[in-house]
């Protein structure tokens, strides 16, 4: 354990609840931060889905505010300007540039839930100006920006919480600490799953950019490429350009749990199987994959991910299930349950907070007050982070790993310190992306 985090650092160097529009989440997350007197302003950039669970959870802290609503598309701006008025009773300040925000010293705390090739760039010069950063999963679009991350947030010394909130969860943290003190012997295997039943996004044909889309910003860091009508606001996840792919999408989080659980770190093995079987489309990575790790101490981790066609036999559409010598834990984003070797039930915890949607496109869900109180409490009190980015960074390298072993069509050694792949110069080529004259992340 360590290794990955030690080498960054040096080389960086050089049961009440409270109602909300609906949204209930426990009162002792409330109280957590209650006593609290230092005000937090912060922004808000990428308002379509998963802003409305940072905004409802920024809105919990009585001494926090969300100063700003930035997106590039108006149509999205004025349709969460009015969900704002009728949720949390004010609209914030709009821009549309993100940068003019970050010129505003006000401003403490950047929300960045935009499409997945802004997460690492945007962050970096979030930090840059000073702000502290809660930055949506995955954190980065390839593993160089990774090292970069990490790097800024040693030169810069801002918080950095990625958004996997499950690792805010009690139910999970009992279930880890739990592990830790032997009570299912030796853990060996994590299993990690996703489920859903996406469909075509169909051939997209070029057409003129709407007037209310700022194309220009929207693509940022990534190479230009013309509007086609099969994009924004949420396909740009299954192109290579913009997003990637499911298991970054998805599979970060139960990727994690399973890592957290096993006290993991970088594997010495990937291997990927797995295809686009459903719709001939756009879709530009696999639909179902299967990808195993393995690690020192013979410990191996799988995900499966089924993006277009549900897994059967029945079963939720995701989770983690971790196993020891002498028995196994499932854990939810709302549960942990114990079963002996025999599969007998020996203990189920539920979570106090609101059950997280866990499929859909918002996932709204109390774990969110609870990690962005996390994130809060550590900018306030110098709390822990629950997802530090030193940490969070090596799931999010997982989930990349998963991909380049995918196209490579075998079995990658990795270096562990690194994460490096071995000996493979074709593969490597992939650790960093082409960026559009001007915008690449520099420290």
């Amino acid at each position: 354990m360590g290794t990955r985090r030690s080498f960054i650092k040096k080389t960086a160097a050089g049961s009440a609840a409270i109602g909300l529009g609906g949204f209930m989440v426990p009162k002792s997350s409330y109280a957590n931060i209650l006593g609290a007197n230092e005000k937090i302003n912060c922004a808000v950039i990428g308002v379509r889905s998963r802003a409305k669970a940072h905004v409802l959870a920024i809105h919990q802290d009585p001494n926090a505010k969300i100063l700003y609503n930035c997106d590039v598309d108006d149509v999205i701006i004025e349709q969460h300007n009015a969900w704002c008025q009728e949720t949390i009773g004010y609209v914030p300040k709009v821009e549309k540039d993100f940068r003019k925000i970050l010129e505003d010293k006000d401003v403490d705390a950047v929300f960045i839930a935009t499409p997945e090739h802004w997460h690492a760039p945007m962050a970096i010069m979030a930090m840059q100006a000073g702000k502290h950063v809660y930055v949506e999963k995955p954190c980065s679009h390839n593993p160089h920006e990774n090292d970069l991350l990490v790097a800024a947030q040693n030169k810069y010394g801002k918080k950095v919480q990625m958004g996997n909130q499950q690792r805010s969860a009690r139910t999970s943290m009992m279930a880890v600490e739990d592990i830790r003190k032997g009570l299912i012997g030796e853990v060996y295997k994590g299993e990690a799953y996703y489920s859903n039943n996406r469909g075509s996004i169909g051939i997209g044909q070029k057409v003129d950019v709407p007037s209310t889309l700022d194309w220009e910003l929207w693509q940022g860091p990534a190479p230009r490429e013309d509007y086609r009508d099969n994009i924004h606001p949420y396909n740009w996840h299954w192109f290579r350009s913009w997003g990637t792919g499911e298991i970054h999408n998805n599979g970060t989080h139960e990727i994690d749990i399973c890592r957290w659980a096993l006290g993991v770190d970088l594997p010495e093995t990937v291997t990927s199987f797995g295809g686009k079987y459903t719709y001939d489309d756009d879709w530009q990575f696999i639909d179902n994959q299967q990808v195993t790790y393995h690690f020192p101490g013979n410990k191996f981790l799988t995900w499966t991910g089924h993006s277009r066609g549900i897994m059967k036999p029945e079963r939720p559409g995701r989770g983690a299930t971790i196993y020891g010598s002498k028995g196994t834990i499932e854990l939810s984003r709302e549960s942990y349950r114990l079963y002996d070797l025999g599969g007998n039930p020996l203990k189920f915890e539920f979570e106090q907070s609101q059950q997280s949607n866990s499929t859909n496109t918002t996932g709204i869900g109390g774990l969110d007050v609870d990690h962005v109180g996390n994130f809060f409490n550590a900018i306030r009190k110098d709390e822990s982070l629950n997802s530090d980015i030193n940490d969070a960074s090596i799931s999010t390298m997982l989930c990349h790993l998963g991909n380049m072993a995918q196209d490579a069509g075998h079995t990658l050694e990795i270096d562990t310190v690194t994460g490096k792949v071995k000996n493979n110069d074709e593969v490597m080529k992939s650790w960093k992306r082409e960026y559009e004259k001007g915008w690449e992340p520099k420290l």
